[in-house]
């Protein structure tokens, strides 16, 4: 193949792994930005006298405003093109998030958290799009999982960076921070993302590679609408699970630091030194998604079912974090929230990797954020009875319901993908 990629200009070997590693730097930021509240909202909580049901209505206006715009900003990227839609967006997140810092009260807040959900919601589906882009169908779970790594390294970063904030310059300066990381960030993007075929610095060979690699559409068809998208049984198997998968990742995102103060009364410090600890464990279970299933394929598993089994063994591991009520010390329920933040990232890398897997490059950000609306309406309306009840009947009972309705995602999972098979592309029996 004629190197017409390259042009002039030097090929940078492995291009596709840079390209990777400038959305993980991404999703970092896009995941310190929405954490930042979850680690001041003990400083907030007192300064506003807000009760735990408001606080989760602030959550919820989150979650609303990203439920939403899933499917939107999907089809805006879809639309606009990975380059253009990412860098919209990422400006947008960045100037939200900068603005908490004028809130005065929980209504403010609550207005400030949505404009920061309807902004944020693209980036999974771009990291998505960017991975069906940029990677041949074999090496889509590694390069998902490095930018899926990206989320629970900004929940880790976070606890140390906004304490210090906090405890410096005040709570209103962590959210100037972090959003003005990310407004960094986007422009990096501008400046140094491309397509395949219009990067300057992508060699032909490595082109030819990706493209040749590459997997059609689910069972051989190119679904590029949201109608297509919506009467594929694949999208169902996905959608179905993240539905009742999220809630638990977002009870870590948004309940861990509330959790440590109001049942062990631990004090910011405190949790900066243990409330990212959960999300260092859901790194390797991000990078063991990658990892376990071209494992599973080099031993005659197909492509289809290493995913289910990756996000079965997440699903069981759940059970450790539905314990969280017997512990008998803080540091007994660290542990088994990093149990929960590796088993759920090992689930919900599977799922998004099968994004890739059954849709079309033209559609995948599409199906993925339509996915993404169904798994945020399942973590809204937990949100929703987590306001309702922990001040009544306490944590306890939640962390099991989350256990539970990983497992039953997990077997929605395998009911739904019946039949499908084949070493590179689902087939039905």
């Amino acid at each position: 193949m004629k190197d017409t990629a390259a042009g002039k200009r030097k090929p940078v070997p492995r291009l596709r792994w840079w390209i990777i590693g400038l959305v993980t730097l991404g999703t970092i930021l896009n995941y310190l930005a929405r954490s930042t509240l979850s680690v001041a909202a003990p400083t907030i909580k007192n300064e506003f006298s807000l009760t735990t049901e408001q606080y989760s209505w602030v959550v919820l206006a989150f979650q609303a405003a990203y439920t939403v715009m899933q499917s939107v900003s999907g089809a805006v990227l879809d639309a606009l093109g990975t380059r253009l839609g990412f860098f919209l967006f990422a400006i947008g997140w960045a100037l939200a998030n900068m603005a908490h810092g004028l809130a005065s009260g929980w209504q403010s807040l609550a207005f400030f958290r949505g404009l920061l959900g309807a902004t944020e919601a693209a980036a999974i589906p771009a990291g998505t799009k960017t991975v069906a882009e940029w990677f041949p169908a074999r090496e889509r779970p590694l390069a998902t999982s490095a930018f899926q790594m990206g989320t629970s390294v900004g929940n880790m970063v976070a606890p140390p960076l906004v304490v210090f904030c906090i405890l410096n310059w005040g709570w209103q300066s962590a959210f100037l921070v972090t959003g003005g990381l990310s407004l960094v960030w986007a422009f990096l993007w501008w400046f140094g993302y491309r397509s395949p075929e219009a990067h300057s610095r992508l060699a032909g060979s490595e082109l030819k590679m990706i493209r040749d690699g590459q997997v059609s559409g689910e069972l051989g068809q190119r679904p590029a609408t949201r109608g297509a998208v919506l009467r594929s049984r694949g999208f169902y198997a996905i959608a179905i699970p993240r539905f009742l998968a999220e809630p638990a990742w977002q009870t870590f995102n948004f309940f861990i630091p509330l959790y440590l103060v109001s049942v062990w009364g631990l004090d910011l410090q405190s949790i900066a030194m243990w409330a990212w600890l959960p999300f260092l464990a859901a790194d390797f279970g991000s990078l063991a998604a990658g990892l376990l299933p071209p494992v599973l394929m080099r031993r005659g598993v197909d492509l289809i079912a290493s995913r289910k089994i990756t996000m079965t063994i997440g699903a069981v591991c759940m059970i450790g974090p539905a314990c969280i009520g017997l512990a008998g010390s803080p540091g007994l329920a660290i542990a088994l929230f990093c149990v929960g933040g590796f088993a759920h990232q090992m689930l919900n890398g599977a799922l998004i990797t099968l994004c890739s897997d059954v849709f079309d490059p033209r559609a995948v950000a599409t199906g993925s954020g339509m996915a993404g609306t169904s798994a945020w309406i399942g973590g809204m309306l937990f949100t929703f009875v987590i306001g309702q009840s922990a001040d009544v009947y306490g944590y306890s009972p939640l962390f099991v319901a989350l256990a539970a309705l990983d497992l039953l995602a997990a077997a929605a999972l395998w009911w739904l993908l019946r039949g499908f098979g084949g070493p590179r592309k689902g087939r039905p029996a």
